[in-house]
């Protein structure tokens, strides 16, 4: 059953108006309550969770109607839009950055509050981690929060030779930026960010690096600003300045794990499970290649014509995904 704090924490969201924390709340007590034995009450309460989750996205939605087509011309070789659906409560995350990100959406909401005491809501956030960590899907969340659209940047298409034609092309995005509110994805940013002292580097990049950060500095729209990078030693420290917040993003540790595997396998039979053989086997993968395994073990299950999953499905698939390229970099 739920603690005493989560008890306190479900209270205080719910005075607080705060949906998001508290489904993630209410989902924890349900997890709590699956590895306890209970499981019929677990899944009643995720049901529970999810169709109040579904109909306060419904009012959402309908409440913020963004309006906006594709973007055209040559802005629409530079961005790609979708409108995410997915909430906070979907994402595995670590308690220190559920709560930062959970602030900057705070922040964001109550932006006109703030903006009465000449203050600024948190708009630009650097997400770092290895590959599969939850970067992309942390943008996915924030844009389906707010109910904003998320604007991918192209970057193989931003990036020319021509350094004119670069800073021309990142124009064009920021002028989108300032015109249409929204959350915008720069992933993989060392491409535009790269240490500028790097011995290795040219002026062309420097020259781009600076249009970049100049960009960032003269923006002063209501967007959200999303940069992603694997590769935290490669961006320019002056990038860092530029950010009101950074969050590193990890490889799950076994509570992580044990998590992503029960969220993608909400829908089956899950007791019995041997997470002392589970958790090894998932030691070193990440986010996004234990929600594979986990949906291999769920497609091996069904065409087993078996409604419970095994510890065996499980493991094997886990087992079968790739740790061979990794990790020079390390979570940040």
């Amino acid at each position: 059953m739920a603690t005493n704090d989560q008890l306190k924490a479900l209270v205080k969201s719910h005075a607080d108006g705060d949906d998001p924390q508290f489904y993630a709340i209410a989902m924890q007590v349900a997890a709590k309550a699956a590895r306890a034995g209970q499981s019929k009450f677990a899944q009643e309460l995720r049901d529970l969770v999810n169709d109040l989750r579904e109909r306060t996205g419904q009012r959402a939605r309908i409440a913020a109607v963004v309006p906006f087509t594709q973007p055209k011309g040559e802005l629409g070789s530079l961005l790609s839009v979708s409108y995410p659906e997915v909430r906070l409560s979907d994402l595995v995350l670590t308690d220190k950055v559920r709560e930062r990100l959970t602030h900057v959406l705070l922040e964001q909401r109550q932006r006109d509050a703030l903006a009465r005491h000449g203050l600024t809501p948190a708009r630009r956030v650097l997400l770092t981690g290895p590959p599969g960590t939850g970067k992309t899907s942390t943008a996915r969340v924030i844009a389906g929060e707010l109910g904003l659209p998320l604007f991918s940047i192209r970057l193989d298409t931003v990036l020319s030779k021509f350094m004119g034609e670069t800073a021309a092309k990142l124009r064009l995005v920021f002028d989108a930026l300032a015109e249409t509110r929204g959350v915008y994805l720069f992933d993989e940013v060392d491409a535009l960010g790269g240490d500028r002292t790097a011995r290795n580097d040219v002026g062309e990049i420097r020259r781009v690096l600076n249009s970049f950060l100049q960009f960032l500095e003269e923006d002063t729209s209501e967007s959200v600003i999303i940069a992603a990078t694997n590769h935290l030693n490669l961006l320019d420290n002056a990038l860092f300045r530029r950010f009101d917040t950074v969050m590193g993003l990890a490889l799950p540790d076994d509570a992580a794990v044990e998590s992503v595997i029960e969220n993608r396998l909400a829908s089956f039979k899950l007791y019995n499970l041997s997470w002392t053989r589970i958790i090894p086997a998932a030691r070193g993968l990440s986010h996004a290649e234990i929600a594979t395994a986990a949906e291999n073990a769920a497609k091996r299950t069904i065409l087993s014509n078996r409604t419970r999953v095994r510890t065996d499905d499980v493991v094997i698939a886990l087992k079968e995904r790739p740790r061979a390229r990794r990790r020079a970099d390390g979570p940040a």
